[in-house]
């Protein structure tokens, strides 16, 4: 007697199969093309880039793109922004050499916080329960006095309560107390944070 599916053996066949023919992401409308376009390239030499271009330039054209800046914020070479139209950045932010920001929806930056070199600021991802891989996102926010350090990530929905510090190479999945340090993939948290005056 034949085996029906629910019978089979097959373990790819039991649980379903991703079908990335049919992946479609028509509904999301991040902005019009032509600003999407215009935007690439402008990045490419502006931001992108380890030419010597100022900070006041890099400033200037992030704020025309609609990106929210505050006063004093420094942008390392290297720098990559998706969308600047999703971006708010408070005062004094660093923002570190090869950052990127794949904002595909908001991001929030506060005040006084510092992205280190290579990190990853990731609102983007992919269902896997879903056969169609449907696109996800979800926004991040930073809080003030926040230390994201070099190379790690935040993951979609994060929220980065004040000051607190991801270490060096962490990946942060969930959100981060306030004056906590986390390190790790996924982070957990280590000690608390004192900052002496």
């Amino acid at each position: 007697m034949a085996k029906t599916s629910a019978q089979t053996t097959d373990p790819e066949k039991a649980v379903g199969r991703t079908d990335l023919s049919v992946y479609d992401i028509s509904w999301y409308k991040p902005g019009p093309r032509w600003k999407i376009i215009l935007w690439f390239l402008v990045n490419s030499v502006t931001l992108n880039t380890y030419l010597p271009i100022p900070i006041a330039i890099k400033r200037f054209i992030l704020k025309l793109f609609g990106a929210k800046l505050g006063v004093g914020v420094v942008i390392k070479p290297a720098v990559n922004i998706k969308y600047p139209w999703f971006l708010r950045v408070g005062n004094h932010v660093w923002i570190g050499e090869q950052v990127w920001i794949d904002n595909l929806s908001e991001v929030v930056i506060g005040d006084h916080s510092c992205l280190s070199q290579g990190a990853l600021i990731l609102t983007g991802n992919h269902n896997y329960r879903r056969s169609t891989f449907d696109l996800t996102s979800q926004p991040i926010t930073i809080d003030d006095g926040v230390w994201i350090g070099a190379k790690a990530v935040v993951c979609p929905g994060v929220r980065c309560h004040s000051h607190s510090v991801l270490a060096v190479n962490s990946v942060a999945t969930r959100s981060l107390e306030e004056y906590g340090i986390y390190q790790g993939n996924p982070a957990v948290w280590v000690r608390k944070r004192d900052i002496a005056a």
